[in-house]
């Protein structure tokens, strides 16, 4: 299993991407913090290969998932950008109220955020609209971007996501790619919350692809091996 950074209800910690499952695939990453997130900014080296956003779980950081995105979509621009609300200490994307329970208010606010900082780094970096590739709670604020600024995001990989508001404004989805992976023993999403994500996206027109692994919330070497196959039908 890959250990990525996200206790409580959104992950089992353990360890970090960047150890030894990912040793070896070093590459330069700049960050820019002229621009209104922390993040990490890889260069594409494959011209026609779409650009990841990368958003990481609770207590990740814009360094977390650089090795998984190079892993899913080798060649690709990576954007990696770090949440900006702390939860004891640790980053994430949007506020939680409780264990499980999200604040909706922080979310449409924090997913508005978000979509103004791909804006600047698409101008920044010359990219087209990017891949979101978002793990427990990165997945949800991307969830979120794909209902309420949908344009910010060209398709979306969720991984172990949640549905985000309870209740989503009209949205047009029509033909956007969504890979969505779930995992069977998942203590922390409920299988009927997948579901619900899944009918809301597909009612909106997203063509969205669901699988269920047989793991638990963290993520494993079918996820990396799914995700790239997939990315590279885009």
């Amino acid at each position: 299993m890959i250990g990525l950074r996200a206790p409580q209800d959104e992950a089992i910690s353990q360890g970090q991407t960047r150890g030894a499952a990912w040793q070896g695939l070093d590459m330069t990453s700049r960050s820019t913090p002229s621009l209104s997130f922390i993040h990490r900014f890889e260069p594409g080296i494959e011209p026609g290969r779409p650009p990841l956003l990368l958003l990481h779980g609770t207590g990740g950081d814009e360094d977390d998932l650089l090795p998984l995105g190079r892993a899913m979509a080798p060649g690709s621009a990576l954007l990696s950008p770090r949440g900006k609300v702390l939860e004891n200490g640790m980053p994430r994307f949007f506020r939680r109220l409780a264990e499980g329970v999200f604040d909706e208010d922080d979310v449409r606010r924090r997913a508005d955020e978000l979509a103004g900082f791909v804006a600047e780094a698409r101008k920044a970096y010359g990219l087209p609209a990017p891949v979101a590739v978002g793990f427990s709670n990165g997945a949800n604020i991307a969830a979120a971007l794909l209902l309420l600024q949908p344009a910010a995001l060209a398709a979306a990989v969720l991984l172990r996501a949640m549905v985000p508001l309870s209740d989503t404004p009209p949205v047009d989805l029509t033909g956007k790619p969504v890979l969505l992976l779930s995992g069977a023993a998942d203590p922390i999403v409920p299988a009927e919350n997948t579901a619900r994500l899944m009918d809301t996206l597909r009612k909106a027109g997203a063509d969205v692809q669901h699988r269920i692994l047989p793991i638990g919330h963290g993520l494993s070497q079918a996820d990396v091996a799914i995700t790239k196959a997939w990315v590279e039908q885009l």
